[in-house]
């Protein structure tokens, strides 16, 4: 079976104020040409599909007209709600798309409620379970539930002969209200999946979630999905993901994976911050053989404007040619004039329209004396002082003459009583 795995649209977003929406209309075209040219069966959405629970009109007739076009390709669809998502909304209609091969998930309740695929290549069916994104305070009563469900129909043998074989080393989540991590809903999940797992059998096994894993490389763009008593961010073990063939992932917005390929993160179609410069934006083509074993193929969409930082003072950047594959990009600037040149930025974006952040970097600052201003409060009350120390303090270097002259004036202006230099 051949696999399309891709993540975290954020259809809706914007980057500094600019709207993406055409690119994003561009990157799924061109995931709508992969599934067609590679001949793919599946594709994967693996959460996120919009920037917010609540997406503006354009952003889901975008995510209908993708599916739609996806489903034509002859791929079933899948895909999951994630941490920016509403699972209610993105998934209303998920049981009547299903007869369409099509499936959102949003439901935490039917994690054990598996697609079975039927390959082309005539191989043995495909499970593939879908976990929307876990919020543990709210997904752990109801994977409560479900074990109480299992246990009671014991599907698939004795749960506890199977402890005694050593099968498994299941979570149990706590009865009495307390702090649930990340963790230990998705391996009380997975758990779920697994024992529902031994008693259908499949051959292959597919499982589709949106958390964060540890040892995850991270980007600015990513909402943190809980912080931990002591500043940590929750995160999941690799160990929760074991047994499945193939583990397609979304919440990180870099391509990485684990385990020879077999856990991945698929990466957004676009960067959405400045964090994520050097990504390659990406998909994932995974080759599930017969027995389970995979090949991976990783397919740069090059769709969407690049991002550039550029380094230098404003006369450099606005003459240096070896700037011109930056004109079209979306930059970052950083200054490196000694005073900021005045109406900068406007300057800057005759010749690089999509600059939209600039930072004053002056390459001759010799750094804060860290609080030496405050220091010289008690010994020199003079007003003039003070505001020379906190120019330095600032700058890093003197004032010069003519802004001592500036700042005597302003003073003056302000009612500020005689000045003494």
């Amino acid at each position: 079976m051949r696999i399309l795995h891709t993540s975290d649209w954020h259809l809706g977003r914007a980057f500094h104020g600019a709207s993406l929406l055409a690119e994003q209309e561009a990157a799924v075209d061109r995931i709508v040409e992969l599934a067609e040219e590679r001949k793919v069966e599946l594709v994967i959405i693996a959460g996120d599909l919009y920037d917010r629970a609540i997406p503006p009109a354009d952003a889901v007739a975008l995510f209908d007209d993708a599916l739609l076009r996806l489903q034509r390709t002859g791929a079933s669809v899948v895909a999951i709600a994630g941490n920016h998502d509403s699972a209610t909304r993105v998934s209303i209609n998920d049981q009547l798309l299903a007869h369409a091969g099509v499936s959102v998930r949003g439901d935490t309740s039917r994690i054990t409620d598996p697609l079975i695929l039927t390959p082309d290549d005539g191989g043995s069916a495909v499970a593939v379970y879908l976990i929307p994104f876990l919020e543990p305070s709210v997904s752990g009563p109801i994977l409560n539930r479900l074990d109480d469900h299992r246990s009671g129909e014991h599907p698939g043998g004795d749960h506890g002969e199977q402890q005694e074989r050593g099968e498994h080393q299941e979570v149990e989540l706590p009865r009495t209200p307390g702090r649930l991590s990340h963790h230990d809903v998705t391996a009380h999940a997975t758990d779920l999946i697994r024992t529902h797992m031994d008693a259908s059998n499949p051959r292959r096994a597919v499982l589709v979630a949106h958390t964060f894993i540890t040892g995850g490389a991270t980007s600015d763009s990513e909402r943190e999905l809980r912080i931990g008593p002591v500043g940590d961010v929750d995160m999941v073990g690799l160990d929760a993901f074991r047994d499945f063939d193939y583990v397609a992932l979304g919440h990180l917005h870099g391509d990485q994976s684990w385990d020879n390929d077999r856990v991945a993160y698929s990466g957004t179609p676009l960067p959405y911050s400045f964090s994520e410069e050097g990504h390659t934006k990406s998909v994932r083509i995974v080759d599930l053989a017969a027995d389970g074993s995979i090949s991976v193929d990783v397919i740069p969409l090059e769709v969407g404007r690049q991002l550039r930082t550029i380094t230098g003072t404003l006369d450099e950047l606005l003459a240096d040619p070896d700037l011109a594959d930056a004109e079209e990009a979306r930059v970052r600037v950083e200054l490196t004039d000694s005073d900021l040149p005045m109406q900068a930025m406007s300057r800057i974006q005759m010749r690089f329209p999509h600059a939209v952040v600039l930072h004053h970097q002056p390459s001759d600052r010799k750094g804060p004396r860290h609080g030496a201003a405050r220091g010289a409060i008690a010994e020199e009350p003079s007003p003039i002082e003070l505001v020379r120390h906190f120019w330095e303090d600032q700058h890093g270097a003197e004032a010069s003459n003519d802004h001592l002259k500036i700042l005597e004036q302003a003073l003056t202006a302000a009612g500020k009583g005689e000045v003494n230099q």
